[in-house]
């Protein structure tokens, strides 16, 4: 009987059966493309650098064009106090709810704050606007800061809610009232727009500002907050960037 022979695959040589087990690893596929290894010497390291500055909200650009950041949150309770317009607390609401905090705003023109409310957050309620005096407890903590904004004219009430870590107030002032000098010297932080020159004699007394800010304080254009303590002072450009001129328009002093 006749057998029908069929042609065989040549058999694969030793070696290529080894280069082949080496190349395939089980669970790893064929092996990438290889690099030389980044080695850097002791002496090079010390030229790594990074820029790295104080974690916060960028509320514009200092004097030297760089970019100024105001350390909002804090792992206890902070009071900042803005003579000034409502359009600079509403570019720092918008800041400080693009870094993942939440904002409660409690105010006496709740329809001027709507509009920011419904566009911040890309639907999610991180801007909340509440009546006067129904504002309650935020519950704010380190993983979820809240910045409480109180835009309740030139003699705000005494606020209802208490002081907590991780939560800072904001109170807008459109101009310095009766009671301005208690209000500043309860805040950790201050920042002026323009005002009048007598304004700023009372501003100057509480931050003890030197002669040449508060003779600036009167002229000060719309886009300009001097941001003070009672250690330091540093004059910041606030301008808005596309989606913020889209929603709020351009800066103003007065609303």
């Amino acid at each position: 009987m006749a057998y029908q022979t069929y042609p065989t695959q040549p058999a694969e040589p030793e070696a290529d059966r080894t280069r082949t087990a080496l190349r395939i690893r089980p669970g790893f596929g064929l092996r990438g493309p290889r690099r030389e290894r980044h080695v850097l010497s002791a002496e090079d390291l010390a030229a790594l650098s990074f820029p790295v500055g104080d974690d916060g909200v960028v509320i514009g650009v200092d004097p030297q064009r760089q970019p100024a950041v105001l350390g909002l949150f804090r792992p206890s309770p902070y009071e900042v106090v803005l003579v000034g317009g409502m359009w600079t607390a509403q570019i720092i609401a918008l800041r400080a709810a693009a870094t993942g905090a939440r904002v409660a705003v409690e105010s006496g023109r709740p329809q001027a704050w709507g509009p920011l409310a419904q566009a911040a957050g890309g639907g999610q309620p991180c801007v909340t606007v509440h009546q006067v005096g129904r504002l309650g407890a935020q519950g704010a903590s380190v993983t979820s800061p809240v910045l409480v904004v109180r835009d309740l004219g030139v003699r705000p009430p005494r606020s209802r809610l208490s002081a907590t870590p991780w939560q800072t107030t904001l109170t807008l002032l459109p101009y310095l009232g009766p009671n301005a000098a208690r209000v500043l010297n309860a805040a950790d932080l201050v920042g002026v727009q323009r005002i009048s020159p007598q304004e700023a004699e009372v501003v100057a007394r509480v931050l003890s500002l030197g002669d040449q800010d508060v003779a600036s304080l009167p002229t000060l254009p719309d886009n300009i907050t001097l941001w003070a303590t009672r250690m330091r002072q540093q004059f910041v450009m606030t301008d808005p960037g596309e989606a913020e001129g889209q929603l709020l328009g351009g800066p103003r002093r007065m609303d």
